[in-house]
């Protein structure tokens, strides 16, 4: 019989997913007065960075042949 004890986990929320958490809260209470793309802007600019060091890469690809 095997006691296997080792656990594994998924790393948490992250820095953006608290950030954006926190920006909601400050929204809907009232401390900010934002617009809720800024608001929501974590999320966004990760997605941002991704899709540039993409296509950065598909760019690098392309010259490459």
């Amino acid at each position: 019989m095997s006691n296997n004890t080792s656990s594994s986990s998924s790393g948490g929320i992250g820095f953006t997913g608290l950030l954006t958490i926190v920006f909601i809260v400050l929204k809907l209470t009232g401390y900010i007065d934002w617009s809720w793309w800024w608001v929501l802007s974590p999320l966004w600019v990760g997605l941002a960075l991704l899709v540039l060091v993409f296509l950065i890469l598909a760019l690098f690809t392309l010259i490459k042949k």
